[in-house]
């Protein structure tokens, strides 16, 4: 090679690799986001959550993309965590969508509505029956992006300070119940409150509230309302599978490089998984405890939960009449919840209550 050959090629190298260095390090920038939750520190599996998905980002981006999680109160209180994401306040927020019902009640899907679909009938939705579709559309309107981030299984109905045994006895019962399900509460004569987590216990205490939901076995029992309402009641019929959402600030997230979108996903995917995990695993010792600490275990009458079934189709059928968005998000998930329990009864089911007839005892 001639010596003006060589130095233009090494020239032309040169000048590719100055091209090249910054063009890698603006694909994989160093981002920092805040992220807000509706939940306490102490309720290690819904917090925890957020912090599995915001470890799984770093982990996957060598530590570029930083999220840092919030407790609610830290920043804003836990059922403001929406309007945080959606006027920029945070970058993101780890969240249940019914609790924003108030703003339009096509916010209860995605998290549950009652008598909605199973834990896996609605992930199902989500990632293969249009859900995550219809479902962000919607979030458009309020500037936000929602990424699938925690689920929690089928709920308990609750703890009571009185025994439920008749639908009149729910006439007057001051609930904290979360978000759009309290409208069927409503309908059956009842006093839906919505309360955050840190507040229920306080409540419940004093007799402002006279029954309270939560979650399940797990949450409750450090919760503490098995010391103050002892009757504690499934199954949750408004909460049959919830899912739980990591909200995005949609500016925020057109603004990221498509892979950190893709990382945010994932890392979304995984919280959920882990989150259901950690509920199967501690849900069964919990009740056992709250058992031998003198809870009593009831299952709410096939009078009371046929009722609340009526009540909430009728509901929904008549906001389905005056608000298109909660139609079509309802008529979706709808549809693939009856197709999909169509096929449990034949396999799942049939399996599941053989396998219960054998294990007990």
């Amino acid at each position: 090679m001639k010596r003006r050959q060589f130095l233009t090629a090494a020239g032309l190298g040169a000048a590719a690799s100055v091209v090249a260095a910054p063009a890698i390090a603006q694909t994989a920038p160093a981002i920092k986001w805040r992220m807000t939750c509706s939940w306490p520190k102490s309720l290690d599996t819904l917090y925890g959550a957020a912090e599995i998905m915001a470890k799984a980002v770093s982990d996957a981006t060598d530590g570029k993309f930083q999220i840092q999680v919030f407790a609610a109160g830290e920043i804003v209180p836990g059922l403001q965590v929406l309007d945080a994401v959606q006027n920029g306040t945070v970058e993101c927020g780890h969240t249940a969508s019914y609790y924003y019902f108030g703003k339009d009640p096509t916010f209860a899907f995605g998290t549950s509505v009652a008598f909605g679909p199973n834990a896996r009938l609605n992930q199902g939705w989500w990632t293969q029956g249009g859900g995550e579709e219809v479902l962000n559309e919607f979030y458009k309107g309020y500037n936000c992006k929602g990424l699938l981030a925690g689920q929690t299984g089928c709920q308990m109905g609750g703890w009571f300070r009185k025994e439920i045994n008749t639908v009149d006895d729910l006439k007057g019962v001051k609930m904290r119940i979360g978000g759009f399900p309290g409208r069927v509460l409503q309908k059956l004569g009842g006093v839906p409150q919505q309360i955050a987590a840190g507040d229920i216990y306080p409540a419940l205490e004093k007799g402002t509230i006279d029954a309270a939901e939560w979650v399940g076995p797990y949450d409750d029992e450090k919760l503490g309302f098995y010391k103050v309402a002892p009757h504690y009641y499934a199954p949750g019929w408004w909460e049959g599978g919830s899912m739980l959402f990591a909200f995005i600030n949609l500016d925020k997230w057109n603004a990221l490089p498509k892979h950190y979108q893709a990382v945010l996903e994932q890392a979304g995917h995984y919280a959920n998984t882990w989150c259901m995990a950690k509920y199967d695993a501690l849900n069964p010792q919990a009740l056992r405890r709250l058992l031998a600490g003198g809870a009593k275990l009831h299952v709410f009458s096939p009078a009371i939960m046929d009722a609340s079934y009526k009540a909430a189709m009728d509901l929904h059928a008549e906001i389905s009449k005056e608000n298109a968005a909660f139609k079509k998000i309802n008529d979706s998930m709808m549809a693939f919840t009856k197709n999909g329990y169509q096929w449990f009864q034949v396999a799942e089911n049939t399996y599941d209550q053989f396998m219960i007839r054998t294990m007990r005892g």
